[in-house]
């Protein structure tokens, strides 16, 4: 509440204001404004000043290309607005404070989109995290249906790349206001002239009105925490990019603010040990109190009805209960069972008031698939602690509670399900969360999906614009392997500065299965490469080569020895190690040649009285090859499958498949 004191003072402000001359009283006005807001905003909840807009909030998303630093530029802006006790604090939460999930510290992406709230100068900020990834471009599709405008974050070197042009495109579509900020501007090659015209050339390509093109550009180094007008001189915080998001950014328009308008649509899931499932949605009508009798409704599914149990607020990197919020504010709230995409309304007088749903958040549809089974090799049950098909199943249609662009499918086997996501990462991140929670599971190889063109009723394939950039030197070794996969070669040249070729090719989804662990040794590890799903195209005819190698596989089930791998290393590299239990078809290596190979790694030295044990032992053994589950789903091929368990990863030919490729 405003202090009494205060509350005083600007009662009498009427009467003082009588002999103050009419130039000076804008000016007062304009303080006495600024000390209601940040009085206001001590407040449990945020008021809307009135029918149109709330102006003491922005809710803002920060959307870029992977790997373009979003993350470290909010934790510099976490840092600088006082959330952190002092700078003991500070340096105790490191770096990468969003990035809570073990993977997204380990890979070093975003995955999940996160909600936090920071104070500035009297003003909110709701700030979400987007992830830059294309394959999980599903998480910033239904978060902008909660943001007013964009941090368009961009590398002060490379510039625009396939996702900032995904992202932006969608964020230009939804008519949200762009600020454009060139991060990384300390790096000695920046070039940031030349990243500005690039990102308004990309504005101009994607149909952006006047005044979305017309948009404010901040120069910053999120490492440094430092941002300011002009490359040349940044001042030692993120004033800069506060200030200009404060006046760029517009407030939340709200068409009606009485109760009995509520609408808020649910955007994301969090889910409570205690509480159950958290719904997050941001109010666009109305306002909402706790306890009060509300409905989620949604035009393909039954209206469900009951009472707000809990309702939060965004401060700072946690939440704060609150007795009621008014439109404008991102909420959480606790309570019938909410999903993606219902709309939170009132239900008092049997909903007899109420406002009409809200368009659900339109997902654009997964192009690879994969199926995900009970593991059921020689060795199946050793580890994992979740092995049945009725565990399995439930946890991957829990995860469609929060992972609106992945699919889950019956099939005709009862302990196998297809999913289909947006890419290989996609898919293999929940194969890996799975993992890492005790499942043991049984992975098919990516496969895409096609689907019939309803006028001309032939079959298209998902295709993918690629960037590669990569020292000259190899840049013919790359034209070579993206030719064989079936691209098509849209633009190549030399960068300025560095001197990297940069590539950019048309290439099928099939053709990209397995081609990054492929490119990285054509270019000894130097290639970068980018890719965002470009569109359907008419299906190419015949195969395309993913893989030129076939593998080794184990003769016998047993042991394997030193004396077998000594031999086996001769035909290829090796997975496998001595001491490991393997089963027959278990691959344990690459074969130097087309085909596969059966080698008897558990093959054990005969022992005489002729020859003593230790005699004779010269050749070394050769490290074998550790695979990630990645680089296991980017090998198998159509006839092998991949065992997962808590610890390790086995790869071996699908026994359902055993003697198909010999009847071809």
């Amino acid at each position: 509440m405003i202090p009494r004191r205060i509350a005083c003072l600007l009662s009498l402000l009427p009467a003082a204001l009588a002999f103050v001359s009419p130039l000076q009283q804008p000016a007062l006005l304009s303080k006495r404004s600024s000390s209601l807001q940040s009085a206001v905003l001590d407040e449990p909840t945020t008021k809307a000043s009135d029918a149109t807009a709330t102006t003491n909030i922005r809710n803002l998303a920060v959307i870029a290309h992977v790997d373009h630093g979003k993350t470290t530029l909010v934790d510099a802006l976490i840092k600088q607005s006082g959330v952190f006790r002092d700078e003991a604090q500070s340096d105790e939460a490191g770096t990468c404070i969003m990035d809570s999930e073990d993977q997204e510290r380990e890979r070093g992406i975003t995955i999940l989109a996160k909600n936090l709230a920071v104070v500035y100068d009297g003003t909110k900020f709701n700030i979400l995290d987007t992830p830059g990834h294309a394959d999980f471009g599903g998480e910033v599709e239904r978060v902008l249906n909660m943001a007013d405008g964009v941090l368009l974050v961009v590398d002060s070197v490379e510039g625009p790349k396939p996702q900032t042009r995904f992202v932006l495109d969608k964020a230009l579509k939804k008519g949200l206001t762009a600020l454009v900020v060139v991060n990384k501007i300390d790096r000695p090659a920046a070039r940031p002239d030349y990243v500005v015209d690039k990102v308004f050339d990309l504005f101009v390509e994607l149909g952006a009105t006047d005044e979305q093109t017309d948009f404010k550009v901040v120069y910053a180094s999120g490492l440094l925490g430092k941002a300011g007008y002009t490359p040349d001189s940044l001042e030692d915080s993120m004033k800069p990019l506060f200030e200009t998001a404060l006046k760029t950014i517009p407030s939340p328009k709200v068409d009606r603010t009485e109760p009995e308008a509520l609408q808020a649509l649910v955007s994301n899931i969090d889910f409570d040990n205690f509480k159950g499932k958290l719904g997050i949605a941001r109010i666009s009508n109305g306002s909402i109190r706790k306890g009060q009798a509300v409905s989620l409704v949604h035009p393909d599914k039954p209206k469900k009805t009951g009472r707000l149990g809990n309702l939060f607020v965004f401060d700072n990197l946690g939440k704060r209960e609150v007795e009621e919020a008014h439109a404008g504010e991102i909420i959480m709230f606790a309570g019938l069972n909410p999903e993606i995409g219902d709309t939170l309304v009132t239900n008092e007088n049997g909903g007899a008031n109420a406002a009409e749903p809200m368009t659900p958040i339109a997902i654009e549809q997964p192009t690879v698939r994969m199926t995900i089974g009970v593991n059921k090799s020689p060795l199946a049950g050793r580890e994992g602690k979740l092995l049945t098909s009725r565990m399995i199943r439930d946890r991957l249609f829990k995860e469609l509670d929060r992972n609106v662009a992945l699919q889950v499918e019956e099939t005709d086997s009862a302990d196998r399900y297809q999913v289909s996501g947006r890419g290989q990462l996609h898919l293999t991140v929940l194969v890996e969360t799975m993992r890492r929670e005790g499942f043991e599971l049984e992975v098919g190889p990516p496969t895409v999906i096609y689907k019939e063109n309803p006028e001309t009723g032939k079959m298209e394939e998902p295709w993918e614009a690629l960037e590669i950039r990569v020292p000259e030197e190899y840049s013919g070794g790359v034209i070579d392997l993206l030719n064989l996969r079936k691209g098509e070669l849209q633009d190549m040249g030399i960068e300025e500065g560095d001197g990297m070729t940069v590539v950019k090719y048309l290439v099928p989804t099939r053709g990209m299965l397995g081609l990054r662990s492929s490119l990285l040794t054509a270019t000894r590890g130097t290639a970068i490469i980018d890719s965002v799903f470009d569109s359907y195209r008419p299906k190419i005819a015949g195969e395309i080569q993913a893989r030129d190698k076939g593998s080794l596989l184990a003769y016998a089930d047993g042991q394997i020895t030193t004396f077998g791998i000594e031999g086996a290393q001769e035909r290829g590299k090796m997975f496998a190690s001595p001491g490991e239990e393997c089963y027959k078809g278990m691959i344990v290596g690459i074969h130097q040649r087309p085909g596969d190979l059966e080698v008897n790694v558990c093959k054990t030295k005969q022992l005489t009285n002729m020859r003593s044990a230790n005699k004779g032992i010269t050749t070394g053994i050769v490290a074998p090859i550790q695979m990630s589950l990645d680089a296991c789903v980017e090998y198998l091929a159509a006839d092998e499958i991949l065992e997962v368990t808590p610890s390790l990863f086995r790869m071996s030919k699908n026994p359902a498949m055993a003697g198909k490729k010999s009847k071809k």
